[in-house]
């Protein structure tokens, strides 16, 4: 007999059905006995009564017990989902050893690097698995979106010669008889795609070597990319917001269950979203007593006093000083100080980055120069820009910090199943 989820066992009242699942509790009340058997899709009472074979089976049992249920499923006033499964065969596929590390069923808390600690069993914790079901339909969101629209996925190294973006925050590694490095960002390759492609995107790991310890940051996490030819920041930020909006309505729609586990609300944006200058973030900071001074990063706390300042769930942050942003980002020609950059915000966090690049191949070297980088070290990456290169923008999103804001946890390492930051290199 072919194996059943829970869900759909559940659904065929009066039918014999086979499940596979794990053992949450047992419960011996002499001469009944019955367990909750728990798979990714939900959970069942199994009920047997003295004298049936499968009520000596049920007495074996302990907890996380992987088992085989072959059984009649049938309605219940006492068991909580209004059904349970009568069993005719309990099969012990596996047994977990006692105690157990962490309750997976979540209802004796444990701490973050337990949990982390033992992430295997964590993620048989019904809220562990909500988060990561929403982030899987975050990513089919985003590449169903940007698909339907004619898109093209591509797939760059994550082995670079130099740095992308600039900057020390790189990891080492040896290649044959040379120094390589873990990518910051696909960016350079995006770009490459993009002048003959037009119209790409990708999902990939990036690194950096950054030694902070935060919640918000990790130090290997993955980027959703979309670079665009024949465009500019104003072009990339309109398919951004509307990327953004598909994404949260699509995880309305299919993730109820989830949302309504992790005890979220989600409500669509209304497009467009407000655009906030760089300048004019700095004047609202300063109006309302916040220390803010031009030319400075926003901190995590800025970035939620403006959330809380705008009023909306999402805005724009653009127009940025040049010197915060990568050397690739495009001048504004109406004022030297400042580039063709964008954030934006989600619920109080920077969820995203993007800026026109320079496709003009001497600014590009004269940038290198202020940024103190050698172009020599960019060459294969300047010389593409020789050959009829188009003027192009771009922009990231951070999968595990919208996966944050949409399922409302604190902590990014929540939101990546095997978190990789100063202190954490196992499991």
């Amino acid at each position: 007999m072919k194996r059943l989820t829970v869900k759909e066992a559940l659904q065929r009242i009066g039918e014999e059905v086979t499940v596979g699942g794990w053992v949450s509790y047992v419960r011996d009340l002499g001469g009944l006995r019955f367990f909750v058997l728990r798979d990714v899709t939900g959970q069942i009472q199994v009920t047997a009564k003295k004298g049936m074979e499968a009520w000596r089976a049920i007495g074996e049992l302990g907890r996380e017990y992987a088992v085989l249920v072959r059984g009649k499923v049938v309605e219940s006033r006492i068991a909580k989902m209004g059904v349970e499964l009568i069993p005719s065969e309990v099969k012990i596929l596996a047994k977990a050893a006692s105690p157990l590390p962490l309750d997976p069923t979540g209802k004796v808390p444990a701490e973050l690097d337990t949990r982390l600690d033992n992430r295997f069993l964590d993620l048989r914790n019904p809220k562990t698995q909500a988060v990561f079901k929403i982030q899987a339909r975050i990513v089919k969101a985003f590449r169903d979106f940007l698909t339907e629209r004619g898109f093209i996925e591509i797939q760059p190294p994550c082995i670079i010669a130099s740095a992308s973006e600039g900057g020390a925050d790189l990891f080492t590694v040896k290649y044959f008889e040379r120094d390589a490095y873990l990518a910051q960002s696909p960016q350079l390759y995006k770009q490459m795609c993009a002048i003959s492609l037009e119209r790409v995107f990708m999902i990939v790991p990036v690194w950096r070597a950054e030694k902070f310890n935060r919640p918000t940051h990790l130090n290997e996490i993955r980027q959703m990319d979309v670079e665009m030819a024949f465009a500019d920041d104003e072009d990339v930020m309109r398919v951004l917001e509307e990327v953004f909006a598909y994404i949260i309505r699509d995880v309305s729609e299919n993730c109820e269950e989830e949302l309504s586990l992790l005890g979220r609300e989600l409500e669509v944006p209304k497009l467009p979203l407000r655009r906030v200058s760089y300048t004019e973030a700095v004047q609202l900071l300063r109006e309302a007593g916040e220390e803010a001074e031009w030319g400075e990063d926003f901190s995590k706390a800025q970035e939620h006093r403006l959330w809380e300042l705008v009023g909306e769930d999402a805005f724009f942050i653009k127009d940025w000083p040049k010197e915060l942003k990568p050397f690739y980002a495009m001048p504004r020609e109406d004022d030297p100080r400042l580039c063709r950059a964008f954030d934006l915000i989600h619920l109080g966090l920077e969820i995203s980055s993007g800026t026109q690049r320079i496709h003009d191949p001497e600014l590009l070297k004269k940038r290198l120069l202020e940024c103190g980088l050698d172009p020599e070290d960019f060459k294969y990456y300047i010389r593409c820009f020789e050959y009829g290169a188009p003027p192009h923008a771009g922009w990231s999103i951070g999968l595990e910090r919208l996966t944050m804001t949409i399922t409302g946890m604190k902590n990014i390492r929540e939101c990546c199943l095997f978190p990789r930051d100063r202190h954490r290199l196992v499991p």
